[in-house]
Formats: structure tokens, C-alpha cells, sequence
């Protein structure tokens, strides 16, 4: 997993597969090249913060309201692992998706995905932060345990595409404290934010990755188990995840999906309360605001720190080498940024 890490440059981890694990509504088309029939279900992939199911029940409202506006079936595929909505993407098994900074980066940089919304949440602010969560009693209680003795911590942590579960701490906490989160710990689970506070709460892990929302989430749902728990670190603020749409899609149609996400939650009456109420259980979200490929150029600065960053401290055979590889990564880096800043149609 270490040589992985130095190559995480290649914004694309080819080397694993995962199953899906659907919560199926109407049935999947198989991947195609083709631009999709003009009937045809639009199928959303759904990022799995809770569970598959949780994710999709809280989904549905929404996107039977969004079938309506469009007038086109909407179905769903919400699956266990970021890694597995990953695959489906590249099979072009999915048209449109919530996804956080990194997933939607890949998907746009493919050429596969535009972003169409951006979500916003009560609070305001432009994003949200990365957390680490231990428990509150000793030991394992404090940041600087955690730094000078990591291979005695157990760590429950994101995959890596997780901007807020594996990135972000990683790139603002872990390498600057000369600590590698693969290889450096007692042991290591893999899994959502939630399952992951879980563990921590429940002393089946010491160390968990998580983010501000999604803790603030734990906390309504599970609070005696958030009582057990404390934040040791919190990153500055991660943008707000994206709504993307298969670019094969006709621009008049992104634009009805972008309308659709924009009103949503903004009008008055019971209609109005009701779809705030499915934004809330949506991780307590305000709304959409409207957004294309460019509001992905912070995360495209995140990949790439880390990347240089890893290159950097890696061990190369020579020099040479590694000034290669410093430069490949220059170069894919403007390459993407060409890409995120196209804003045509």
C-alpha cells in the first residue's frame, strides 16, 4: 500500500475491484459509449456517508421530485464503498452522482461528468473540516500520543478517495508529523464516517477520520456514543461536495437538473417545508447552488499537494528520477486545470 501512496499522483487507483452492493430500484443498463436514449432512466449514484440503504431512503424523496421536473425515470444505485461507485462511473453505469471534491474530480477530469450544483449547508460557510476523533478517557486521548506513538493507536480511517476520511488528513496532519496513515498504525479499518466513530466509541479502534457535518449527524443519531467522543484535530475547510452529470447529456437537460437543485428547499408553503425537511435529512443540507467544473479547483490543489508531497519524500533510485516524476505531475496538473476551467457547454 506504501508504493501506492507514492503514486497518488495518478488521480485514478486502478489496481483494486469491489462488488456492488445496490439498493436497487429500477434496473441498470449496461455500460455503453453511446449517448443515452432520450428516454432512458436516468440513474443517480449516491456517495455511501451511512449505510446503502440509509443513503438511499434519505435520497428518494428528492429524486422522485427531480424524475417529475425532468420528465424522465430516475433511478438509484447506492452502493457500499466509494470505490464501487467509482467502477460504476467508469462503466458509465451511472449518469448523475453526488460526490465529494475527489470523486467528482476524476469523474470530470475523465471527461466523463460536468458539475451542474454545489451543496450548501445552514451554516454558511463555504465547506466544512476534516476531523480526528479519539475517545475522551485515557488512553489513546491525546494529540500528542498520537504523534509520537501512532503504531500503538488502532486507526478507523476513509478510503482514499475520501476527501475529509483519507486525503485531507493525510496531506494536513499525518505526513507533516512523519506519519504514513497505511503503514504506521497497530491495526486499520476501512469504512464510512459513521461506522468509523462507531469503532472508536465502541474501543474497536483509537483514531477515527471523519468531517464536521457528518459528526454533527452522529451526534442527533447516536449520542450517548458521541458523548464517549472528543475531536483531537480539524483541518481547514473542504469545499462542499458536487452534483455531476454524464456530459453526454443534452446542455438543455443539465440545465433542468441544475433549475430543478436550485428552487429545490427555497419555496414557501408546506411544499417548501417538506423539501427542507428532505434536505435536512439529506446531512442537514440548505440547499444547491448553482456551480460548473471550475468549483472543483480546490480539490484538484489538494490531489496534487499530496502527490508532490509524497514524491518528494519518497526514495528514488536517482535524482533524476524523481525530478521525472516531479515533473509528470507538474504536467498533469496543468493538463486537469485545462479541463476544470473549460466551462462550454
Amino acid at each position: 500500500m506504501h508504493a501506492f501512496l507514492r503514486r497518488f499522483g495518478n488521480f485514478l487507483d486502478t489496481g483494486r475491484r469491489a462488488a456492488l452492493a445496490l439498493a436497487v430500484g429500477l434496473p441498470l443498463l449496461a455500460a455503453a459509449q453511446a449517448p443515452p436514449a432520450p428516454d432512458a432512466p436516468v440513474r443517480f449514484g449516491i456517495l455511501p456517508l451511512g449505510g446503502a440503504f440509509e443513503s438511499r431512503s434519505d435520497w428518494d424523496p428528492l429524486l422522485a421530485e427531480l424524475s417529475r421536473a425532468i420528465q424522465r425515470p430516475v433511478s438509484v444505485l447506492s452502493v457500499n464503498s466509494y470505490e464501487a461507485l467509482e467502477h460504476a462511473i467508469q462503466r458509465g453505469e451511472v449518469d448523475m452522482a453526488f460526490l465529494s471534491g475527489k470523486m467528482a474530480l476524476d469523474a470530470v477530469s475523465q471527461k466523463r461528468m460536468k458539475v451542474v450544483a454545489q451543496v450548501v449547508r445552514h451554516d454558511g460557510l463555504p465547506g466544512y473540516r476534516g476531523l480526528l476523533l479519539a475517545r475522551k478517557t485515557p488512553p489513546f486521548n491525546t494529540l500528542k500520543e498520537l504523534i509520537d506513538q501512532p503504531e500503538r493507536w488502532r486507526i478507523a480511517r476513509g478510503e482514499r478517495q475520501s476527501v475529509s476520511g483519507f486525503i485531507v488528513p493525510q496531506l494536513q496532519f499525518f505526513l507533516p508529523n512523519h506519519i504514513v496513515m497505511e503503514t504506521r498504525f497497530l491495526s486499520e479499518v476501512v469504512g464510512t464516517h459513521q461506522a468509523n466513530a462507531l469503532a472508536v466509541a465502541n474501543n474497536e479502534a483509537d483514531v477515527a477520520t471523519n468531517n464536521s457535518a457528518d459528526f454533527e449527524r452522529f451526534k442527533a443519531r447516536f449520542p450517548a456514543e458521541a458523548q464517549r467522543l472528543q475531536v483531537l484535530w480539524e483541518s481547514e475547510l473542504i469545499p462542499h461536495a458536487q452534483i455531476v452529470v454524464r456530459r453526454e447529456y443534452p446542455p438543455e437537460l443539465r440545465q433542468r437538473v441544475q433549475a430543478f437543485l436550485v428552487a429545490y428547499g427555497r419555496g414557501k408553503g408546506p411544499r417548501g417545508d417538506a423539501e427542507r425537511g428532505v434536505l435536512k435529512s439529506l446531512h442537514d443540507l440548505a440547499g444547491f447552488v448553482a456551480a460548473d467544473n471550475t468549483s472543483l479547483l480546490p480539490a484538484a490543489k489538494l490531489a496534487y499537494q499530496l502527490a508532490m508531497q509524497n514524491a518528494k519524500t519518497a526514495q528514488w533510485v536517482n535524482d533524476a528520477a524523481r525530478q521525472a516524476r516531479l515533473q509528470r505531475l507538474e504536467n498533469g496538473y496543468a493538463e486537469q486545470l485545462a479541463v476544470l476551467k473549460d466551462v462550454s457547454p
